[in-house]
């Protein structure tokens, strides 16, 4: 108990500045999912406290996030807000299913493209759907595909309001202004106060104007920090869609997020804990009342900039955003929708990585498509339908590059120095060579077999020796393959010999009876100088 007092002496500053943080941040995702406020607060209250407790990471931050929000606001849109916790509720169990079977070993195999490309799509989503808090508009036909939401808000931009409009534009300076000349004072906050004497101005008629506020949406309403859900889980293949992309992205978040804690701290998080820990979180959320929860980077990298020091400061971030909520979280529902809109723009915008797509682009510009197919279909289509299209089109490509067959050659010509070359340029240099050396790399099976015989059959030289001195793995097919490419090329004509056969495939080959006999043959050699040699080269 002592301990525990003298890490919360320690660590009450960064958990109350992240607190004044996630109540604004809380508040707008929540809207941005399609719940109502309080419903945000619950999550950030409750998966906060819940994952602190139960968690694998010193540092991670969990509540409502931007990575969900499409996901949730596209479900909400298909099954109300009253199905949310109960949507919380199924995939944090999920979750533990993930956690006892050690299932998230295999989730972060999917590739950084595709998940930048999912973030661009999330950002996408949350940016483009506040359109009509940017313009004022209210009482337009709501469509379940949040691309035909964007279109309709569209067709009454004429409707606008100026005053909402300005707002908006003021905030989101406000906030890029804070994040470029005081980055240590906390934007959504300074939004947030701003925008409550605003709102509050405006609905006591002390301006010439008028904008919506959270109190015209939704009434007037209290912090109530536990608000059961009393429905059951539907039937509904949609809905269990929805619960296995939400525990997917939560898992991956989390973990990505515990990840960056532990690049700026130097420190190592224990991945099977915090897999239990934000599975834990998500069921207390939604037996409260709260959303589906995940780690959120930008709260983690405050709370580890802050000078947190163990997982006490995100406990008392979550316990500090309850006593705020329960004090004053009547002066919240003056906020300004325009001001709500200006975070979640800002936010959207600061989740996509421009540096990491310009890497993207750089390097592998299949990854950087993909990661736009990814992002254009989570935004147009559907969250779980462009992640598995991303991973399943980044399998394909990992196969068909892996099909491609790695080698490198050295050629002898007569009268001529040995000279080693890839295997693609041989046609340049080959001419009147008589003794190629064909050198394996990698792995040798029925993904890149067809390769190596192609590349192997194009070799004209009388004599080809096959050196197996790079080969780290071959397997059934391998073997069989290496067998057809001894037997065509003998075939051809050629004399052909193995050499510096590695011990990691040396075991396989022996219980092959083609092998035993090419040993008896006389066509083996423990090194590639070794054949040289009884081809009659000097030894060097």
């Amino acid at each position: 108990m002592q301990n525990l007092l003298k890490l919360a002496a320690f660590n009450w500053k960064s958990g109350l500045t992240v607190a004044l943080v996630s109540l604004p941040l809380s508040l707008s995702l929540a809207i941005a999912s399609g719940a109502t406020p309080i419903m945000g607060i619950i999550t950030a209250v409750w998966a906060g406290l819940v994952a602190a407790v139960f968690g694998g990471s010193d540092y991670n931050v969990i509540g409502p996030a931007g990575a969900l929000a499409a996901i949730i606001a596209g479900f909400g849109m298909m099954f109300g807000a009253e199905l949310m916790p109960v949507l919380a509720i199924c995939a944090g169990v999920l979750m533990l299913v993930i956690w006892l079977l050690k299932l998230d070993r295999y989730l972060v195999f999917i590739p950084s493209s595709v998940m930048y490309g999912f973030t661009l799509g999330v950002g996408l989503a949350i940016g483009l759907s506040q359109t009509n808090f940017v313009l004022g508009l209210t009482g337009l036909p709501v469509h379940e595909s949040m691309l035909a939401n964007f279109i309709e808000s569209l067709r009454h931009i004429r409707d606008a309001k100026l005053p909402t409009v300005g707002l908006f534009v003021a905030c989101l300076s406000l906030l890029f202004a804070g994040v470029r000349f005081f980055p240590k004072v906390p934007g959504a906050v300074v939004v947030a106060v701003i925008g409550i004497a605003v709102g509050y101005a405006a609905e006591s008629q002390l301006l010439p104007f008028q904008v919506q506020t959270l109190l015209a949406k939704y009434g007037t309403f209290r912090a109530d920090l536990f608000q059961p859900p009393v429905i059951l889980p539907p039937l509904d293949p949609r809905f269990w869609q929805a619960v296995v992309t939400v525990a997917v992205v939560a898992v991956l978040e989390t973990l990505l997020s515990a990840k960056i804690a532990d690049g700026m701290t130097g420190s190592r998080f224990h991945q099977a804990k915090e897999v239990r820990g934000v599975a834990l979180a998500n069921i207390a959320s939604g037996i409260a009342g709260g959303l589906p929860a995940t780690g959120v980077f930008v709260r983690t990298a405050l709370n580890v900039k802050t000078g947190a020091s163990s997982r006490v400061s995100s406990g008392l971030n979550a316990i500090f955003v309850a006593i705020i909520s329960l004090l004053l979280f009547s002066g919240f529902q003056y906020l300004p929708l325009a001001a709500v809109a200006s975070i979640l723009v800002f936010a959207a915008i600061r989740m996509v990585d421009v540096k990491e797509f310009k890497k993207l682009y750089s390097f592998d510009r299949v990854s950087f498509c993909l990661a736009l197919v990814v992002a254009l279909l989570v935004f147009s289509v559907d969250s779980m339908i462009g992640l598995l299209v991303g991973v399943a089109v980044a399998l394909l490509i990992f196969v068909t590059r892996l099909s491609r067959a790695q080698s490198e050659l050295t050629l002898h010509k007569p009268n001529c120095d040995l000279l080693r070359i890839p295997h693609h340029k041989l046609a340049e240099h080959e001419g009147d060579c008589d003794i190629v050396v064909y050198r394996f790399a990698g792995e040798l099976t029925y993904f890149n077999g067809n390769s190596h015989e192609d590349n192997i059959r194009r070799i004209k030289a009388k004599t080809i020796i096959l050196s197996l001195r790079n080969l780290l793995y071959a397997d059934l097919d391998g073997v069989e393959i290496l067998h057809d490419i001894l037997k065509q090329a003998e075939k051809r004509g050629h004399i052909v010999y193995l050499t510096s056969i590695s011990e990691f495939v040396r075991p396989t080959l022996e219980r092959a009876n083609w092998f035993m006999r090419l040993q008896e043959s006389g066509k083996v050699f423990t090194s590639t100088t070794d054949a040289l040699t009884a081809l009659g080269f000097p030894k060097r």
